[in-house]
């Protein structure tokens, strides 16, 4: 068995099933859920030979950080349902594995916490009705020290989720939403989905802060053109893990024209699915500049803790940096598009 499913199936036994459900969980019949992670086996690789690859260098500079791999934490809220120690542990793993991460506005550990633990991070948000609420979250990131407010535009209402919802009625009593509380008190008292956001309100943010605010749910070119107007410094192709919306089209899919339509003028990521270090190589190459890895880092937190996180990032990296030089690549910037076929067939391109 590959040694990320060894992660998730020790991880299974070891969760409660409410948490396990919460984790694993899709929009309606989970089509994109399984589609996340399969759409990565049909696109070929078409590897150049005799290329010397004796002196690879994985590394990346994204929003002034200075990275020694592709390969980011994706936000993923309420760890301790997970493992005790919850995103504290997470960092822990990231900063072992040299990965930067984002931290969820509803993390189970508050920012300003995690903060200490020394890794690089972007702080998610959701854009709250509440403006001043949100004003609040920006102003606690930038004093945590964040390098990046990474904006979620694809959540305008909650998903429908059949399983998630049967499974898990309630936190329990020792899991909260550290960054929405204060002396224990909620700060919100309903929803925290804005769906009247539009790109004015990403504008408005983008213009409260120095930071770039980075918009995350971008899969259509013109989104990402209307992204860049509003005055976003970069932007993250994903279905947000099938979590949301069913039968949504793939990242993979899309990173291509997103890439085409910003034309370089800022970072593009790509999240959603990423389960082996082939995966990571073929985002690259259609057009991301890096990766975000959600779930198999949870099954890591919670089978080993922080060296479980640890090991997923380093079982990628070394995934990577082989697919690379058996693909004729020595460099992250030689990855293009003519290594990745449809179908495993010479000539025959991915979906622009």
């Amino acid at each position: 068995m590959h040694p990320i499913d060894e992660l998730a199936q020790k991880a299974q036994q070891i969760m409660s099933p409410a948490a396990w459900a919460y984790l694993e969980g899709g929009a309606v019949d989970g089509i994109t859920l399984r589609r996340n992670v399969d759409r990565y086996s049909e696109l070929g690789l078409l590897p150049r030979v005799c290329v010397d690859v004796s002196a690879q260098d994985l590394r990346r500079t994204l929003f002034g950080i200075d990275l020694p791999h592709p390969i980011l934490l994706a936000p993923l809220a309420l760890q301790r349902l997970f493992a005790p120690n919850g995103e504290l542990d997470s960092l822990r793993g990231a900063r072992q594995a040299g990965a930067a991460a984002v931290i969820s506005m509803e993390s189970s550990v508050a920012t300003t916490e995690l903060a200490d633990e020394g890794v690089p991070f972007l702080q998610h948000l959701y854009m709250q009705t509440d403006r001043e609420l949100t004003l609040d979250l920006l102003r606690m990131a930038e004093g945590a020290g964040a390098r990046g407010i990474v904006l979620t535009l694809d959540n305008p209402v909650p998903g429908i989720r059949y399983r998630q919802d049967a499974a898990m009625r309630g936190l329990p009593s020792d899991v909260r939403r550290a960054n929405l509380e204060s002396g224990g008190v909620p700060k919100l008292t309903g929803g925290y989905l804005d769906a009247s956001m539009t790109w004015k309100d990403v504008a408005w943010l983008a213009g409260q802060t120095d930071l770039p605010v980075i918009g995350k749910g971008i899969l259509r070119a013109d989104d990402a053109r209307k992204a860049l107007d509003a005055g976003v410094g970069g932007i993250v192709v994903s279905n947000h893990g099938g979590r949301n919306l069913d039968s949504v089209a793939h990242p993979i899919d899309c990173v291509a024209s997103v890439a085409e339509a910003v034309g370089q003028q800022v970072p593009v990521l790509l999240d959603g699915g990423i389960r082996r270090g082939t995966d990571v190589l073929k985002a690259l190459a259609l057009g991301a500049d890096a990766v975000l890895v959600g779930r198999p880092y949870i099954w890591g937190l919670s089978a080993e803790g922080a060296a479980g996180v640890s090991r997923v990032i380093e079982i990628l990296r070394d995934e990577l940096r082989a697919a690379m030089a058996m693909c004729g690549a020595a460099t992250v910037d030689e990855l293009t598009s003519e290594l990745v076929v449809a179908g495993g067939r010479p000539g025959a391109h991915p979906h622009p």
